[in-house]
């Protein structure tokens, strides 16, 4: 069973650091930066005492989102990720505690509202039916409807809208079954931008996705962020997908935070190796204008 005491996104600069600090920090890791102010309002926590594999809880957790801000959730697998993603999503509920959105519990927000601020990008999308890409962005709208109601024009124009900054317009009458993984994964997003959302929570979206899709879904979410002002927090594997996009990063193990900070200051060679058991460089690469990570070999933990 999940149990939490607080998971807070914080949505005013300066009233909180982009870090947040867990009871314990592992050998290796920088220590994860103090979030200010009253924890009620600035930090996200939530504890575990779950004994079931199925669904590995969080521990301890101390994190800050703040408005218009990139963050990156790294860790191997089983460290919490995605269960810390459904928790910022109000997927799951904590057996005790709270998740804030602006000051309001996510279990106070009707599902409708929720979804106007929320949006979720899953790491694979499965369709009972064969919808054609515009009727996946229309799906964006349905936090927009009332009962029974139906999209109007101003709906189908806002999908058209999304679907054109994905640079998926051209697809709007393909099957998406049709379609490949980064065509998919583009219009998903999409789906997501129609929502009209603040917030942008994605679970692996690079994940099978072949180097030049992921270079795309690299780019689309950082143009989303810095045009339209997206807070967006991405759960990935993907080292170098992270330094490139995330402006500040969260490294779980075993369901606690063990180093919140600067993506400049938490990607090291010492916290990956602790993270992984992985000896990497992680040198600034010039030309890319991030830093960049080369493993170089596997450390074997008896």
């Amino acid at each position: 069973m999940l149990r939490a005491d607080s998971v807070t996104y914080v949505h005013d600069r300066g009233r909180a650091g982009k870090g947040g600090g867990a009871a314990d920090v592992a050998q290796g890791f920088p220590a994860p930066r103090a979030v200010e102010g009253s924890p009620a309002k600035t930090g996200l926590k939530a504890c575990s005492t779950s004994g079931n594999p199925v669904l590995p809880g969080v521990q301890d957790v101390s994190v800050a989102i703040e408005r218009g801000s990139v963050v990156g959730i790294l860790g191997p697998n089983g460290s919490g990720k995605t269960t810390l993603l459904r928790l910022l999503a109000g997927m799951l509920r904590p057996e005790t505690g709270t998740v804030t959105l602006n000051g309001a519990s996510l279990a106070s927000i009707a599902r409708a509202a929720l979804a106007r601020s929320i949006a979720v990008v899953p790491q694979e999308t499965h369709l009972a039916f064969d919808y054609s890409v515009l009727e996946i962005a229309l799906m964006g709208r349905y936090p927009h409807l009332g009962t029974f109601e139906l999209e109007g024009p101003r709906d189908v124009a806002i999908a058209r809208e999304a679907l054109a900054a994905t640079g998926t317009a051209a697809l709007e009458h393909r099957l998406f079954a049709t379609l490949s993984g980064g065509e998919k994964q583009r219009v998903v997003i999409a789906s997501a931008l129609a929502q009209q959302a603040d917030v942008l929570l994605l679970d692996e979206p690079t994940a099978s996705l072949d180097l030049g899709y992921q270079f795309d879904i690299a780019h689309l979410l950082a143009r989303l962020n810095r045009e339209r002002g997206l807070t967006i927090v991405v759960a990935t594997h993907d080292l170098n997908f992270a330094a490139g996009l995330c402006g500040s990063l969260v490294m779980m193990s075993e369901g606690r935070v063990v180093a919140a900070g600067a993506t400049g200051d938490t990607l090291t060679s010492m916290s990956i190796q602790a993270l992984y058991g992985v000896v990497a460089d992680v040198y600034p690469h010039h030309a890319a204008g991030h830093l960049t990570v080369v493993p170089l070999r596997r450390i074997r933990r008896d």
